[in-house]
Parts: structure tokens; sequence; C-alpha cells
């Protein structure tokens, strides 16, 4: 949420991520797609004057950089040249966790661990990892990276909240079979659990819902049931005496398949209402009464997934 997409004021959001370190928060994931590069650029900005050592530091690769169709993808070429660009944004010699933001249908999966295990030989990358990748997807990375005597992957990035539990089913214990770290992106549902989006209340507008109308559009019958949904979170919350954001995330940290929550605040106050909730375990009934309303395993609205398998579009599909 820095820059373009969110918050353009790079002297606040880097008081933003100079608050979150003195508060104990030592892990900062961005994308070269963010803003274009931007966050990335915020990113470095807030990491001079000796605070690159305290984090680690994540980044990802894949999305569309340009307008040339060379300037996106999991392709060598891309990978090789677009992690030069993110050391530069950055201001830093070394990136600690590399990301594939997403499968590429047209690249084989060994062409990107190739380049990605070339970069760690030069350390120029430590680690690296998927995100948003299906669980046949992430065994294929695993067993190719065994096959071919490659760098692996060491941990995926999936959409995983109180409303996105798709990932229950399969990635989250395929993650654990392969000892793979999770950090789940998106663990207040884009702002659904936020405690704004409540029945009989005007429907909230920013960025992100002008952007994907299918995640939010309340004319979508799927979008009113995760209204409902949340609704629904929102009064378990109070009657647990905490507010609905920590619910949410200490839900998604709760779960033994998961390393580390991902937050995105774009304003220190949302910063400061998500502090905290990694000291919070929620009771078995808590639990009980939040497999009531979302049932463990399924997506409220499918298009939270994060990913469309492209082997089931209508195109695909046709004979």
């Amino acid at each position: 949420m820095f820059g373009n997409w969110g918050n353009p004021d790079h002297d606040d959001s880097v008081r933003i991520i100079h608050r979150a370190l003195d508060a104990g928060i030592n892990f900062i994931d961005t994308a070269d797609i963010y803003s274009r590069g931007e966050s990335e650029e915020i990113v470095g900005k807030a990491l001079t004057n000796g605070r690159r050592d305290e984090v680690v530091l994540a980044t990802k690769v894949h999305g569309p950089m340009g307008d040339d169709p060379n300037q996106r993808g999991n392709s060598r070429r891309w990978v090789i040249r677009e992690v030069e660009a993110s050391l530069k944004r950055l201001q830093t010699d070394w990136i600690d966790l590399y990301q594939i933001h997403r499968p590429s249908p047209d690249t084989d999966i060994e062409e990107t661990l190739g380049a990605l295990d070339d970069l760690v030989t030069q350390g120029k990358v430590c680690y690296i990892g998927s995100s948003t990748f299906p669980a046949a997807q992430i065994v294929e990375a695993q067993w190719s990276a065994r096959e071919r005597n490659l760098t692996r992957f060491v941990c995926e990035q999936p959409p995983y909240s109180l409303l996105v539990r798709g990932v229950e089913a399969d990635v989250l214990p395929t993650c654990q079979r392969y000892g793979m770290a999770v950090i789940p992106w998106s663990p207040l549902a884009g702002g659904w659990l936020s405690g704004r989006w409540r029945k009989g209340t005007d429907t909230p507008s920013s960025t992100r819902a002008r952007m994907l109308p299918d995640r939010y559009d309340l004319s979508l019958p799927d979008n009113e049931r995760k209204l409902e949904a949340a609704d629904a979170l929102a009064a378990l919350a109070e009657e647990a005496g905490i507010s609905l954001i920590h619910l949410a995330l200490a839900f998604v940290i709760n779960h033994p398949a998961v390393t580390a929550a991902i937050i995105g605040p774009r304003i220190m106050e949302q910063l400061e209402s998500q502090l905290g909730a990694a000291e919070i375990v929620l009771e078995e009934a808590i639990l009980d009464r939040v497999d009531e309303i979302v049932m463990p395993g399924t997506n409220v609205n499918p298009a939270d997934a994060g990913w469309e398998n492209p082997a089931l579009q209508p195109t695909a599909r046709r004979r």
C-alpha cells in the first residue's frame, strides 16, 4: 500500500515502516509490480542509515513492468534482468527472499528455478519462494528442484483469511509436508475484515475496490455472502472482547502451518490497530464459531483465490 496504489506520501510511508521496525516487526515484503516499482523505492529509502540489517527483506517478480510483453513473467531473461532493477530500487546488494509472484503457464518451472539458482550462487538472493501457487505446482517445483539439484522454494505466500480459507484444503498441508514456511497475504481479506464492512452501513470506497470490482461489488452474490460473513465475524469479535482486526490476524497466525502474516497498512492508524495481534491465542470455542460462519477449506468468493487456473478458463475448455 506504499506508493501510487495506496499512500503516495513517501515520507509518511517511511515513518510507518520505521514504526513497524520499532515495534519489533522484522520482515518486510514488497514486489516490483506494486505501484510499478515505487513501493520498492520507498522501502529502500526506509532501510537506509543502517536499518537494512534489521530486517528480512523480500520482494517478488512476475507482474508486468511495462507495455513490452517481455517485461513480465518467469522467464530466465526477465528474472535475471528484473532482479537488478529491484536491487537498485531497494538500495541493497542482496535480497533475503526473492519470490515468483504467480505461476506462469508459458514458462517451464525448471527454467525459472535455474535462473533463481544462479542468483543464489551469485549472492544476490539468499532464499527463493513462490506466491499464490496451487498445491500441484508447489509439488512440481519441489520435485524439479530435487531432480535437477537446484535451489528449492523455501516458502509459499498464499491468500489466507477468515473469508478466504481455500488453502487449508491443500496448500497449507502441502507446505507442511515439504517443510516450507507460509507467509499469507491479505489476512484482512483486502479490508473486508477491518470492521468497516458491516450490514446497514455505507459501502466503503477504496483504490482496491475500484481496481477489483469482482471482489467488492455488492451487486454480486459472492460479495453479498462476504458481507454477511464479515458482519457475523465482527459480532463474534465483539462477543470475544477483541477487535475484528485482531481476531482476523490471530486466526491466520494461529494456524500451525503459518510462519507470519503479511499486513498492509496504508496509514499509521491502520498499523497501530494491527500491532499486538501476535500475542492473541484464540480459544477452541471461538474457532468452532468461526467454522460455523465460514466452512474450513472454502473461499466465500472464489475470485479471492488470487489465481485462476488457465486450464479451467472457457477458451481452454472448448473442443
